[in-house]
């Protein structure tokens, strides 16, 4: 008998990133529908996986996509990547609904958030995400929506978010928010149910999963802090912090940037609790409680086993680089670096694919940390993102303030910045054998926005050679070092 076939859209998220090897697991034939194929290019699963290019808010693309499926799972959110998430998440839903009714589906599977739809004051955010779970299972096909409330796992915006506070803030003051009720459920109970619920019978349904515990804000971080060995946290809750100057306050202390710390700020004024336990009724599988979650999420953390982090899920479709054949992009400044290694191409690769995170820039740690918070401070990603590993990259994953765009391993590295900038700009490397030594070729490319990024470009050239000649030079150094060392072993 043929195993279905599963549509996962969201394949580069989080949640799908995780859901896509638990389901050929479960002996599913897995479909991803992704805006750039790239970027599933070295998971590990991507040969057991068919991939497709398209985008929910593209419904010419979506017919192929469902062609010949037999489930679909709707993990798509806008939130961070549109001026109004909403409307775009409205668009998708609707995109979605059709190509399903269309395609015949037995059951499309939503992820969506709890919170109260009879309550007043239900956020922005959360709003959104109940209304999408309506437009789906608007149509003729079943829909299955889970709805959760705050997801704990290693890489969760929310894990990071809540880590983030916890470990820089000794003494905080936070909003009246830090005191609301909320049920937090551990990654591997959303996967578990996620899976599950392709069993169930086919009908539009709503359910709400959570931990074992209703606890408030405050309360997780304490147990963070307490998981973590730190010192127990002072927490003062003031009633005069805003939405707004919260999340600026989160965007700078935690790696979220503020169009994704403002929707989840003002949406943790609302209570997040199961009040329908039809879930656990159908699905009799025993959560993990919040204090085990956090610990198991350290533990992936510390030892350098995440899978997937919300700050991997692209904020926009890729865009042409300068190095792309169809360029046509204008004025464009360049600064290239030449160095020669004793290391072979795939030392030198092994040298500058480990760029960032704790490992840093091969000098000049300071200036890049300044340049991190002063990204930071004007409502950028800064460096606090990090690497999801200290050596594997992967095309799509964020790593400090860079988007990674392009890996060859061996060979190649293209970064794209995503910090505050008045232009685009790119860092690339390049390793290739030249007789028994190694070229390394690193360049910088930046393409300016009118006259302030011109005359950014020009104060910043003095520094840009001393910065990035000293990169090259030493990148081109940690290759030649490793050879005697790989030889030794």
């Amino acid at each position: 008998m043929t195993p279905p076939l599963t549509l996962v859209t969201g394949a580069t998220g989080y949640i799908g990133g995780r859901l896509v090897p638990r389901l050929l697991t479960e002996g599913h034939r897995v479909r991803c529908l992704t805006r750039d194929p790239t970027k599933l290019a070295l998971d590990p699963w991507v040969d057991q996986v068919e991939v497709v290019r398209g985008d929910v808010l593209d419904p010419s693309t979506l017919t192929a996509a469902l062609e010949g499926c037999d489930y679909a799972y709707y993990l798509v959110h806008s939130m961070g990547s549109a001026d109004d998430f909403g409307e775009a998440d409205r668009t998708g839903a609707k995109n979605f609904q059709e190509a399903a009714d269309e395609a015949g589906l037995r059951r499309v599977v939503y992820l969506g958030g709890l919170g109260q739809p009879a309550e007043e004051k239900l956020s922005k955010h959360l709003k959104s995400r109940q209304e999408v779970g309506r437009l789906l299972a608007g149509g003729t096909t079943p829909v299955t929506e889970l709805r959760a409330a705050v997801i704990i796992g290693s890489g969760s915006v929310s894990f990071e978010m809540l880590r983030y506070l916890t470990e820089v803030l000794p003494i905080m003051t936070t909003p009246k928010w830090v005191r609301t009720k909320c049920q937090p459920i551990a990654i591997r109970s959303v996967l578990e149910t996620l899976t599950a619920v392709l069993d169930d019978e086919p009908v539009n349904r709503i359910l709400e999963v959570g931990g074992p515990e209703i606890i408030t804000y405050e309360d997780m971080m304490q147990i963070y802090a307490e998981e973590a060995g730190l010192r127990r946290r002072i927490i003062i809750p003031v009633p005069v912090l805003s939405p707004t100057l919260s999340s600026r306050w989160v965007g700078l202390v935690t790696p979220l940037p503020v169009g994704v710390a403002r929707p989840l700020v003002d949406s943790l004024k609302n209570e997040v609790i199961v009040t329908d336990d039809t879930a656990h009724r159908l699905f009799p599988t025993k959560p993990i409680g919040y204090r085990e979650a956090v610990r198991l999420a350290l533990e992936r953390t510390t030892g350098r086993a995440v899978e997937t982090r919300w700050s991997d899920a692209a904020t926009s479709p890729a865009r042409p680089v300068p190095s792309d054949p169809s360029w046509a992009g204008g004025s464009r400044f360049e600064d290239e670096q030449v160095a020669t290694s004793n290391g072979s191409p795939d030392d030198v690769y092994w040298a500058f694919s480990r760029i960032g995170g704790d490992i840093g820039y091969y000098g000049f740690g300071w200036a890049w940390r300044a340049r991190g918070l002063l990204d930071s401070l004007v409502g950028g990603v800064g460096l606090r993102r990090g690497r999801r590993h200290p050596e594997d990259i992967r095309p799509g994953e964020a790593l400090d303030f860079w988007r990674v765009r392009r890996v060859e391993p061996g060979t190649s590295l293209l970064l794209e910045a995503e910090m505050k900038l008045p232009g685009d700009a790119w860092l690339e490397w390049l390793a290739e054998a030249d007789g028994e030594t190694t070229r390394l070729t690193q360049r910088t490319t930046f393409v300016p926005r009118g006259l302030l990024g011109r005359l950014y470009w020009y104060a910043l050239v003095p520094f840009h050679k001393l910065i990035f000649g000293t990169m090259a030079r030493r990148i081109a150094a940690a290759a030649s070092q490793r050879t005697p060392e790989r030889t030794r072993a």
